[in-house]
């Protein structure tokens, strides 16, 4: 196989898997993925989705799109996840289509569980972060306003251990590319 050829070969996953590495590489030095490669990311996929397929490509990636959206809007919506982290797997959409963002997205949630549990036992806090899922857990069954739920997690933030989960998606994304013989 040529150089060029391994290259070009399923471009578009080595595009999207450089911008998870980019975006994973600021999240985790400011815990935030920024508009300027989200937006680009979720409308050249679309782009890209609607040049390979026409009209069904176009509507393949906006239903790829809205997939991503809502795999990770509810976290956001209750104040659990950055609107940056939910931008990123709206465009792994746009550009892969729902199934393949629909098990990138289950890939990812996995790889954030175990990085999750690796930073509680790193800080040796199982007991304080046992105790705040279990008081977080009782609050999304008694509370049921959304906005409320955000409030009362936006007055936590500043004493929680955040993970940055643009770094999960990155690597339960492309390690599902890889997985699947994609990349």
């Amino acid at each position: 196989m040529q150089f060029s050829d391994l290259i070009l070969n399923n471009w578009h996953v080595k595009a999207v898997s450089v911008i998870l590495i980019v975006a994973a590489w600021i999240d985790g030095k400011e815990l935030r993925v920024p508009n300027w490669i989200t937006y680009p990311m979720v409308f050249a996929g679309l782009i890209y989705s609607t040049s390979t397929g026409g009209v069904d490509g176009f509507v393949a990636g906006l239903l790829g799109m809205f997939t991503g959206l809502l795999t990770l809007l509810p976290l956001y919506s209750v104040g659990g996840m950055g609107a940056g982290d939910v931008k990123l797997m709206a465009g792994i959409g746009a550009w892969m289509g729902w199934q393949i963002t629909l098990a990138a997205f289950g890939v990812s949630v996995v790889v954030g569980a175990i990085m999750a549990v690796i930073m509680v036992l790193r800080k040796r806090s199982f007991t304080h972060h046992y105790a705040n899922f279990l008081m977080i857990l009782n609050e999304w069954k008694t509370v049921r306003d959304p906005r409320k739920l955000s409030e009362i997690a936006a007055e936590r933030k500043p004493q929680m251990m955040l993970l940055p989960y643009g770094i999960p998606i990155c690597i339960g994304t492309i390690g599902y590319f890889w997985f699947e013989n994609m990349i």
